[in-house]
């Protein structure tokens, strides 16, 4: 009896209660949006691969042509025109047929695009023939499909005896055949180091 009384007394209130909790339950629980991961709009922005501590031997119609040491490798597959990425210092040897080293790069930042096999080497680039001949530049392209060598920036060129400048130069892809665009003098070894020590 005393329990008809009681839930018959606050049967109204009982009722009001549950509608008002069940009714601010979703609000409550709705948890604030947090943002954990990055908002990636689309792939094309992100590595699909990223490497580290590289040292590779990469082969072209079956035969082993270049050795790569590189701290860091990203490839970039989903972009527009794929690439891999090499944020930090490169150095990769170029081998002809009989695995004699051709020449050795240097860089400290590359690009390459794989669709168009181009190579875009930036900062400090340092190239060696088989001749022994020192290429000094800030930015070189390297095109696979024509196999020449390019650049419109500075160059210096250093031989045994003689450094030549100027600004561009097109050379073959073991760097043996070149020729500066934009030529802005040759000058034996001996005057350029007078020249520096003045």
């Amino acid at each position: 009896m005393f329990l008809k009384n009681l839930f018959g007394e606050y049967r109204g209130i009982t009722v009001a209660f549950f509608v008002t909790v069940i009714l601010f339950l979703p609000l409550s629980c709705k948890r604030e949006k947090t943002d954990i991961l990055p908002n990636f709009s689309s792939r094309d922005s992100v590595p699909g691969m990223r490497a580290d501590s590289i040292v590779t031997l990469i082969s072209d119609s079956g035969r082993i042509r270049y050795k790569v040491i590189t701290a860091t490798w990203l490839i970039y597959d989903q972009a527009p025109d794929p690439y891999w990425f090499f944020p930090e210092k490169i150095y990769f040897e170029r081998f002809d047929d009989s695995m004699r080293i051709e020449s050795i790069v240097k860089s400290d930042t590359a690009r390459y695009y794989t669709k168009r096999k181009l190579w875009e080497l930036k900062k400090n680039v340092q190239v060696m023939n088989l001749a022994g001949e020192k290429f000094e530049t800030p930015l070189l392209y390297w095109d696979q499909n024509q196999h020449r060598i390019y650049s419109d920036s500075f160059i210096r060129i250093e031989q045994q005896d003689w450094i030549s400048t100027g600004m561009g130069f097109e050379s073959n892809e073991s760097m043996t055949v070149y020729s500066i665009l934009n030529s802005k003098g040759d000058f034996p070894i001996d005057s350029e180091e007078e020249n520096q020590e003045q």
